[in-house]
């Protein structure tokens, strides 16, 4: 059985509220995994079917067909992994959603760090073939081992450097200003400087050999992107 690259694995992420689709959207592409939309029951039933996705993030209130029906639709059609989302907290609301075939219930307002782990614990479960490595030109990303190889060669890499080389590659040819690589790699409560950016990435271009800066490069003005 081979092993399947991230970048197939497909997740549709059912939601009326554009924000959050949004959000959850550019968190998983991040991440590496193609990603899927659907705002309303109706279209989240048609979508799953014509798609087949290994996985589900479904809210509950919606719209023309609420998130239980979706559910329960679903698993009757095809072997897929749910995770309800929903701001209905109580113990029933729970059971109900288990019962019709949820195989995970997370209550909003919720922590991506924490979905994420559910995701990809859920994946592990229902496709073991799944590769924790994502291919990205002349770059391996292992995510299980916290790992990135440039041209068959293990970087060694610190936890921040891992983190912003990652979020380089998963935006790979896109220009990222200081300011949203703060935000992304470093979190929105860090009280430093931006030119700790500046910091990181010279380190990286030196850990790579890029001393062209072809690989990393400088939008004067902008931020960064690298083009690999």
């Amino acid at each position: 059985m081979s092993l399947l690259n991230k970048s197939e694995i497909n997740i549709l992420v059912v939601d009326d509220e554009e924000h959050i689709v949004d959000f959850l959207k550019m968190g998983l592409e991040n991440e590496g995994y193609t990603v899927h939309t659907a705002s309303n029951g109706i279209d989240a039933l048609s979508k799953a079917l014509e798609i087949k996705p290994q996985l589900i993030i479904l809210d509950v209130m919606m719209p023309g067909m609420n998130g239980y029906d979706v559910c329960s639709e679903i698993k009757q059609s095809i072997n897929v992994c749910i995770i309800m989302l929903t701001a209905k907290d109580s113990i029933d609301d729970r059971v109900l959603g288990l019962n019709l075939g949820a195989d995970d219930y997370m209550v909003k307002p919720f922590s991506f760090k924490e979905l994420l782990a559910r995701i990809n614990a859920r994946l592990r479960t229902i496709s073991p073939e799944v590769s924790s490595k994502t291919t990205i030109g002349n770059f391996i990303v292992d995510d299980g081992a916290h790992e990135i190889s440039f041209n068959n060669e293990l970087l060694n890499l610190s936890p921040t450097e891992y983190n912003l080389l990652k979020y380089l590659l998963n935006n790979n040819g896109l220009v990222l200003s200081k300011s949203i690589i703060l935000e992304k790699v470093w979190g929105y409560d860090f009280n430093g400087e931006e030119n700790i950016v500046e910091v990181y990435i010279r380190y990286l271009r030196d850990k790579l050999g890029d001393k062209e800066h072809n690989i990393i490069r400088t939008v004067r003005g902008v931020g960064y992107k690298v083009v690999v």
